[in-house]
C-alpha cells in the first residue's frame, strides 16, 4: 500500500522563493513517487490563529492554490484543498483538545515565542494550534509528514494524542513521523536568517518581476568590497553567496568567490547576475501562473473537487471517532 503525506502552508501571503524551493520542490518529489500518496493543503484556519486581514486571506487561500498549481502540483497525482473547506478539522480538533491540558500547550516553545510576538493576542485559537495541527495530520492516517525541525514540538504533541485515542478509544492511529525532503535553505534578504512572509523586504515572490527582483537585491546589505578573505557564513554578503550557489552555474559560482577573496568584487555585477539566474528559474512557473489566471473556472473547478476528495477521507475518519467516543 501506499504510504500517505501530509503537508501545508499557511495562507499568509502568496509563495515565495523559500516556499519553492525549501517546501514546494519537495512536495513535487513525492508527488512523483509511487510510493507515495500526497495531500497538500491551504492552511487557512491556521492563518487565524494570528492577527489578519479578512480580505487579504480570502485572497490568499485561493492564491496559494494558483501557486501550487503553477510550480507543478498536480490535481490529477495529489490532493489539493483548503483547509477551511473541509469543517472536519476545526470539529475533530475540539474532540482532540479533550485529551490535552492546558499546561501542556502553554510549556510549548513556540507557543511560548508567538506569546512574545504577540503580547496582545495570545488567543486560544493560538494555544490550541498544535492540537488544530494534530487534527489535520490525524484526519488523514498519514504515516509520514514531511515537516521543519521547528515543528517537531508539534509533532510530538499528535503522536502523544495518537496514543491517547488509540490507548481510550479503541482507534488505530499511526503515530506520524516527520521526514525533511530535498529542500534548499534560502536565506533572507535583509542579512539574516531564512526567507520569510512574516518579515517585508526578506523574500522574493514567486510571480516577481525581473525589475523587481533587481530592485529587492539592491537592497541586500553588502561590505565595502575590499574585505577579502574567505566568504563570510552570515550576514549580509554571506546570504547573497548561498543564493549565488543556488541559482548560477559552478564556474560562475568560482570568478565571484576569487572576485572576492583578492578584494575586488564588484556587488551590483553580482546582483545583476543573481538576479537574472534568479527571474530565469521563475519565467516557468510565472507563464504556467497566467494561464491559470486566464482560466478561473478550471481553478474553481480544481479547488472543489479537491476539497471534496479531502472531505470524503476525512469524514470516514471522523465518524469512526464520533461512534468510539460515544457522540453517535
Amino acid at each position: 500500500m501506499k504510504k500517505r503525506v501530509l503537508a501545508g502552508i499557511r495562507a499568509t501571503g502568496r509563495l515565495h522563493l523559500g516556499n519553492y524551493l525549501g517546501a514546494i520542490k519537495g512536495m513535487l518529489a513525492l508527488q512523483d513517487d509511487s510510493a507515495y500518496e500526497a495531500l497538500y493543503m491551504v492552511a487557512d484556519l491556521h492563518a487565524i490563529t494570528t492577527p489578519y486581514h479578512v480580505e487579504e486571506l480570502r485572497k490568499n487561500r485561493r492564491e496559494v492554490i494558483v501557486d501550487y498549481l503553477s510550480a507543478g502540483l498536480d490535481p490529477q497525482k495529489s490532493i489539493l484543498f483548503q483547509q477551511a473547506s473541509n469543517p472536519h478539522h476545526a470539529e475533530f480538533a475540539f474532540y482532540l483538545s479533550s485529551l490535552v491540558t492546558v499546561a501542556r500547550m502553554q510549556h510549548l516553545p513556540t507557543f511560548k515565542e508567538k506569546v512574545k510576538q504577540y503580547p496582545q493576542d495570545a488567543t486560544m485559537a493560538l494555544l490550541n494550534y498544535p492540537i488544530l495541527m494534530a487534527s489535520d495530520m490525524l484526519l488523514y492516517k498519514p504515516s509520514d509528514v514531511p515537516v521543519g525541525i521547528d515543528q517537531e514540538p508539534h509533532m510530538e504533541v499528535t503522536r502523544e494524542i495518537a496514543r491517547k485515542m488509540n490507548q481510550e478509544y479503541g482507534m488505530d492511529f499511526p503515530e506520524p513521523k516527520s521526514f525533511k525532503t530535498e529542500g534548499k535553505y534560502v536565506p533572507s534578504l535583509l542579512g539574516e536568517g531564512k526567507m520569510s512572509k512574516s518579515v517585508e523586504g526578506s523574500y522574493i515572490n514567486l510571480t516577481d518581476d525581473l525589475e523587481t527582483i533587481k530592485a529587492k537585491l539592491a537592497k541586500a546589505p553588502t561590505d565595502s568590497g575590499t574585505v577579502g578573505g574567505n566568504i563570510p557564513e552570515k550576514g549580509g554578503v554571506g546570504n547573497l553567496f548561498t543564493l549565488l550557489k543556488l541559482f548560477i552555474d559552478k564556474e560562475t559560482f568560482v570568478k565571484f568567490v576569487i572576485d572576492y577573496r583578492e578584494k575586488r568584487i564588484r556587488y551590483f555585477e553580482m546582483k545583476e547576475v543573481l538576479s537574472n539566474a534568479i527571474y530565469e528559474e521563475l519565467k516557468p512557473i510565472q507563464e504556467k501562473r497566467r494561464e491559470f489566471e486566464a482560466d478561473p473556472e478550471k481553478v474553481d473547478k480544481i479547488i472543489r473537487e479537491g476539497n471534496e476528495k479531502a472531505r470524503q477521507i476525512a469524514s470516514t475518519t471522523v465518524q469512526e471517532v464520533r461512534g468510539e467516543m460515544g457522540l453517535l
